[in-house]
């Protein structure tokens, strides 16, 4: 069972409990001591301001949960996409991969509690130029996510794996002739 468990696996496992963590806290922040739920816009930066927003659906609002039935599909669903995102990372030996995949699934971790506890998924992050928002408002399990899916694309698209002749390893799920 040690092999399973091993230190690159940690890491991951580790990171995604701390986004996961640090997104629940900073909806705490903003909801509790900043009231944004209240207030519902803090100006900050130029290009940067909080604005409570009750995400009901999944990605870009899509598929909105708006009676009990589909709420709780979303969190069977977005359930079980965190566990293949889980057994993925598992599987994974490169620190690369378990990274970007560890970034989704604390994200995926964050968002569940929200709709699991709520039945939205809090969002406030407004990143703006003037009146121009290239991004929906989003919150940090939504920057996570999108972030490892980049790391995920990015490596499967530019790093090139050694050819496993080079390396001497066997491909996975074949023995070495000696």
């Amino acid at each position: 069972m040690s092999g399973l468990f091993t230190r690159n696996r940690l890491i991951g496992l580790a990171l995604a409990a701390l986004v996961a963590i640090i997104d629940q806290v900073v909806k705490w922040y903003v909801i509790g001591p900043l009231q944004l739920r209240q207030v519902l816009h803090i100006d900050l930066l130029p290009f940067f301001d909080l604005t409570y927003t009750e995400n009901k659906g999944i990605s870009l609002g899509m598929f909105q949960a708006n009676d009990m039935e589909t709420r709780w599909l979303l969190v069977l669903l977005t359930g079980v996409i965190a566990l293949v995102v889980l057994v993925w990372m598992m599987r994974e030996r490169k620190l690369g991969e378990i990274l970007g995949l560890s970034l989704i699934l604390g994200g995926a971790l964050g968002n569940i509690r929200d709709r699991y506890e709520l039945g939205y998924v809090i969002d406030y992050a407004d990143f703006h130029i003037e009146t121009f928002r290239p991004f929906l408002i989003f919150n940090i399990a939504d920057a996570a996510i999108t972030i490892g899916v980049v790391i995920i694309l990015a490596r499967s698209l530019l790093v090139r794996d050694k050819d496993d002749t080079e390396t001497g390893e066997a491909p996975r799920g074949e023995t070495q002739d000696a």
